[in-house]
């Protein structure tokens, strides 16, 4: 996958566009003292990605449906304090935000209460006022979704976002896809199956976790799974697995890189979410994808040790420059 600043003989801006739904995120223990913060999936990715790109080297959107009370509000501004752009975001007036609640136990193992169900983002793409935002997809150099974008949807959203997507890549789009199945949000886990094989079809990178797609797809091992996604064309899978190696497949063959230890784990709130947006940032920027899993392993060791979704700024770690290190063949 060709992941170059440069498009013909103009260098210019590479706009991303993350689809999906920010919600209100709580934490604290009930009954007491609870703070509260924004977060979610590509949400959570959208701002690790605009921390770590370059400004003027890659401009990050968000695209997604709030309300009009005081949490969207707030919301929206805290996006355009990461330097997150809001002007493709559908206001619905008589919708809220999301809300979940984070719970973790010792191990900083997580346990999410989620109050969505009548979510502003489950509408975004319904209806003719959201025909703007879905021609908006075409104008953007990569497009990053999840699963749990998917799952939000309506019927009617999920099958125009699908049309959007494939119009968008006939024009050169590029797909980013995060596969996160979280079985609750889907009806069974066939209409699951077959809406991620269809954005499976259109996807160039996919950022997999192993656990998620073993439960979906019944894959025995990692074998069966990189099979799969080669009959599916794509060019290259990252196949994320915690606290173990990270393992590539991609056009220089497939590899393994090594996870960071953590001696402490707080929270594994978006570990995954962060990897992933690190992974990308590095690919955007020019490295390859040996150094980009070892900087998506580097961001998500640091985000346990914290608790919630999103770390300081200031504790962000040093990625260092792209380059283009040797990758070592397994």
């Amino acid at each position: 996958m060709d992941m170059t600043l440069v498009h013909g003989s103009h260098a210019r801006p590479l706009k991303v566009a993350l689809v999906g739904e920010c919600m209100i995120e709580m934490r604290g223990e009930p009954g007491a003292s609870i703070s509260q913060t924004f977060g979610g999936d590509t949400l959570n990715t959208a701002v690790y990605l605009a921390r770590l790109s370059s400004r003027g080297a890659v401009v990050v959107d968000y695209m997604t449906a709030v309300g009009g009370d005081a949490f969207s509000v707030a919301m929206r501004r805290s996006w355009r304090t990461e330097g997150i752009a809001d002007a493709h975001v559908r206001v619905i007036e008589d919708a809220l935000p999301g809300l979940y609640f984070i719970q973790t136990d010792l191990h900083g193992e997580r346990r999410f209460l989620y109050w969505r169900g009548e979510a502003a983002a489950r509408r975004m793409f319904d209806g003719p006022e959201a025909d703007a935002m879905l021609a908006a997809l075409a104008e953007y150099d990569y497009i990053y979704l999840s699963g749990i974008s998917l799952a939000i949807l309506s019927g009617e959203g999920r099958e125009r976002l699908m049309q959007a997507l494939h119009l968008a890549r006939q024009g050169g789009t590029r797909i980013v896809f995060d596969n996160n199945y979280r079985p609750h949000l889907w009806p069974n886990p066939e209409a699951a199956r077959q809406a991620y094989r269809e954005l499976l079809r259109l996807t160039d990178l996919a950022l997999i976790t192993w656990e998620d797609d073993a439960i979906l797809f019944g894959y025995r091992d990692t074998e069966a799974l990189f099979s799969a996604y080669a009959q599916e064309g794509i060019g290259e899978v990252a196949l994320k697995r915690g606290a173990d190696s990270c393992l590539i497949q991609c056009p220089a063959g497939r590899f393994e890189v090594p996870a960071q230890h953590v001696a402490r784990v707080l929270d594994t709130t978006a570990a995954g979410d962060s990897f992933s947006a690190a992974y990308l940032a590095c690919r955007l920027q020019g490295g390859d994808p040996e150094q980009a899993a070892r900087w998506g392993h580097r961001l998500a060791a640091q985000v346990v040790q914290y608790r919630g979704a999103l770390i300081p700024q200031a504790a962000m770690p040093s990625m260092g420059t792209p380059s283009f290190p040797s990758v070592a063949q397994v």
